[in-house]
């Protein structure tokens, strides 16, 4: 079997109430806005739980440039695949250490045995950690790797082979997603020796630049340099997330010295912090797209009508003026104009409430009350989802429509919401992960992700089979043709409203040095530094 192979060029708990001036030049404080829900990153999907996990704590086989969508060597080397795009072989970096921490001391090395076990506790039923902390698996499961996955196997001590059912497009790209980072097999297994596998998703156990120290709920996270990390260690020696669900309490923070970088300033909030000599900020136009998801499997939001008489209703300006504040776009589709393959010939759906009206009238839908769920956290693609929410519900009374605002604790909000009876709509959102358009169109809205990321719980099978074709071929022209045609399926189909695209905004004292936007929303403090 002949080969391509490409060689990877590139990259070489504390009380909350101090000021930066008493704290050590190396250690950095981020204001987060959120709790992570666990420390295994597989398990999940949200931002807030990959920058307090994979992206800090752990590494893939091949990963992102710092601020880009390139990819570049990390765990791997090297990789080669076979011609007919069905054999993918890893040749992993030799000499990588894991953690070592309080709570575990390893005894060898990275191995091939590491990357086996971190895929194929997602892939096999009959593995012991396969329904270990709920074993939902949601982006392994949402992007058909059950079924794409035949095998992983350890070649030797340090080379890997995956081989697939079907060519796969974009499996170099996904492979640098967080589900796909590396955990201690060795770790794993003496955990499950004491019987306490959950521990996994607790104290985690990485290769990467720095290593968990502790987490008081809700309030603060601890991080160490990993000394011995094998692209050197870390400029800051500490690492502080002082997790801040309200942005203006931040903002505070930030200008008091509390902390060094705010994730999500508040929109109203941008031109004072640009005024300010002791801070900067940094804006990017956003890989994201938020939305409002119907649940199609519950009536009446099974008929597509309803679903688009809704849509006609929201009057997307009103909320770019009042929740976006001049930092988005209305979006027609549910991947950004940002990546390629967005088909600007898309007809968004028109503000009309009064044909709206006559559409509910239509399809005998009247004094319709429906929940619209709120989000409690700010995101990049929505920086105010209660504000959201309330537009949202003023346009449906307009209609006819009751609206019950809606929300959990953000752990309970990303959980209940992907329930099959959940009722009504809830707002979320999405940044991409690895600049392809699979990650947007296959990860929300395509049938494998139903329960899991597909919060519309959508399953439409001329919508499906235009994805996973575009997945098997390696043409971008013919994927781009593909995927141009998924987004007018999407359109008529209506499962979400698109509401925005968003600039990315993130804040940071004048002292931080070299912090860059991550284009998949990630915070990564690996390169960062402070001036002394």
């Amino acid at each position: 079997m002949t080969r391509k192979k490409f060689t990877l060029l590139g990259l070489g708990l504390m009380s909350l109430a101090f000021s930066t001036q008493g704290l050590s030049q190396d250690t950095l404080v981020y204001c987060s806005e959120g709790s992570p829900e666990g420390f295994d990153p597989a398990l999940y999907t949200a931002g807030t739980t990959f920058d307090a996990s994979s992206r800090q704590v752990y590494n893939k086989l091949v990963e992102f440039e710092r601020g880009t969508t390139t990819i570049a060597p990390a765990l791997a080397e090297s990789y080669t695949i076979s011609d007919d795009g069905l054999v993918y072989t890893f040749s992993l970096r030799p000499g990588v250490k894991f953690h070592s921490t309080d709570y575990f001391t390893p005894t060898r090395d990275l191995n091939a045995d590491d990357v086996v076990f971190s895929f194929e506790r997602q892939r096999l039923a009959d593995n012991p950690y396969n329904q270990v902390s709920g074993g939902t698996w949601e982006y392994f499961n949402g992007m058909s790797m059950p079924d794409l996955i035949d095998s992983v196997e350890a070649v030797d001590e340090l080379t890997v082979r995956f081989s697939l059912t079907r060519p796969e497009a974009p499996m170099i790209a996904n492979l640098g997603m967080d589900f796909a980072s590396i955990l201690s097999e060795e770790y794993a297994a003496s955990l499950l020796e004491k019987g306490t596998p959950e521990m996994l998703n607790q104290q985690p156990i990485g290769t990467g630049p720095f290593k968990f120290v502790g987490y008081q709920k809700d309030a603060v996270i601890r991080f160490q340099a990993h000394e011995d990390y094998w692209s050197g260690k870390a400029a800051i020696d500490n690492l502080v997330f002082a997790i801040t669900p309200d942005n203006s309490v931040g903002y505070q923070k930030l200008k008091a010295g509390e902390c060094h970088v705010l994730g999500y300033p508040n929109p109203a909030d941008i031109a004072g912090m640009q005024s300010d000599d002791d801070l900067v900020v940094l804006e990017q136009e956003g890989l994201n797209v938020g939305y409002l998801a119907y649940n199609t499997q519950v009536a009446p939001f099974d008929n597509v009508n309803v679903r688009k008489a809704l849509n006609m209703a929201i009057n997307k300006q009103a909320i770019l003026d009042s929740v976006f504040q001049g930092s988005g776009k209305a979006a027609k589709n549910p991947i950004p104009p940002t990546i390629w393959s967005y088909n600007d010939a898309v007809v968004d759906d028109p503000y009309d409430p009064e044909t709206a009206k006559a559409m509910l009238a239509a399809e005998g839908v009247e004094n319709l009350k429906m929940d619209v769920w709120a989000m409690p956290v700010v995101r990049p693609y929505n920086p105010n989802a209660r504000r959201m929410a309330e537009v949202i519900q003023e346009d449906f009374a307009k209609i006819g429509v009751e609206v019950n605002i809606v929300s959990y604790e953000w752990g309970e909000y990303l959980k209940l919401s992907k329930e099959l009876n959940r009722q009504g709509a809830v707002l979320l959102g999405w940044t991409g992960d690895n600049g392809d358009p699979d990650n947007f169109l296959a990860v929300l809205l395509g049938c494998d992700a139903v329960g899991n990321a597909n919060r519309a719980q959508w399953c439409h099978e001329p919508f499906d089979d235009l994805i996973q074709q575009a997945k098997v071929v390696s043409d971008q022209a013919e994927r781009t043709r593909l995927y141009e045609q998924a987004q007018l399926v999407f359109k008529e189909q209506a499962p979400w409203a698109t509401i925005a695209h968003s600039v990315v905004y993130k804040t940071v004292r004048k002292e931080v040095q070299d912090f860059r936007i991550d284009p998949f929303g990630g915070h990564i403090f690996y390169g960062v530094s402070l001036a002394r």
